[in-house]
């Protein structure tokens, strides 16, 4: 009975926390940024002699690993919840970005400015990848084990949940390293733009909401691997 509660307790704290994660890597809200530079794309740009008739209006960046996506809104007052779902501008142009977190290039590649980063987006990339996979096999092992209350169903899900929350804090980690330290954010986010913005341009860079539930499941995963390693333990035991 008690291993039966402790398990309920895990599978709960386990679920919550995969489902946060399978949330931000769903998602495309990792890293959230505002400026006013100037045009995107199909998107108005900014006169040729540097002078405007008014201010320039606000162009709003997001991203995750499978999208980048912009929008602009002259109407917009600068803040972070112009991100929320049902609160963007229209039209929205998004590329392709599953070399997430490093620049995404809308022309051939290679190019000398993403040839350096190519390590450190083969790390992120992996490191997500192999997280989603760990923690959906954990799930699945941990569900399999509790109508058996099978102690090595339930150590091995336990162990895949452990290596999923280790991943989990790893990408985490590099993602702030990225955006505090490594990436020249001005350049990445601006691309090609970045030589035509007017004097008095401003970025302004947050973490977003994807960023922000990753950073939330991971500590649960973590603890719900090492309360079934636990059950795994005590099933053992009584069993001798």
């Amino acid at each position: 009975m008690k291993v039966g509660i402790a398990a309920l307790i895990a599978g709960l704290i386990g679920g919550v926390g995969v489902l946060l994660f399978l949330v931000a890597f769903g998602t495309d809200y990792w890293l959230l940024a505002t400026e006013n530079c100037g045009g995107v794309g199909g998107l108005s740009s900014p006169p040729e002699n540097g002078t405007d008739s008014g201010a320039a209006p606000l162009y709003f960046h997001h991203e995750g690993f499978f999208w980048r996506c912009w929008f602009n809104g002259e109407e917009f007052q600068e803040t972070i919840w112009n991100f929320w779902f049902m609160s963007q501008g229209h039209p929205k142009h998004c590329l392709q970005g599953y070399l997430f977190p490093m620049p995404i290039a809308p022309w051939p590649v290679p190019h000398p400015a993403y040839d350096p980063t190519a390590v450190y987006r083969g790390f992120w990339t992996a490191f997500i990848i192999l997280a989603v996979a760990s923690s959906l096999v954990g799930g699945l092992l941990v569900v399999c084990a509790v109508p058996f209350a099978a102690a090595q169903l339930y150590r091995v899900g336990g162990g895949f949940l452990i290596t999923a929350g280790v991943l989990l804090a790893l990408l985490i980690a590099l993602f702030a390293l990225w955006k505090e330290f490594a990436a020249d954010l001005e350049k990445y986010i601006l691309l090609e733009r970045s030589q035509k913005c007017l004097p008095d341009a401003h970025l302004h860079v947050y973490y977003g909401w994807s960023f922000l539930f990753a950073a939330a499941g991971t500590p649960l995963v973590l603890l719900s691997g090492l309360l079934f390693l636990c059950i795994s333990r005590s099933i053992h035991v009584e069993g001798k």
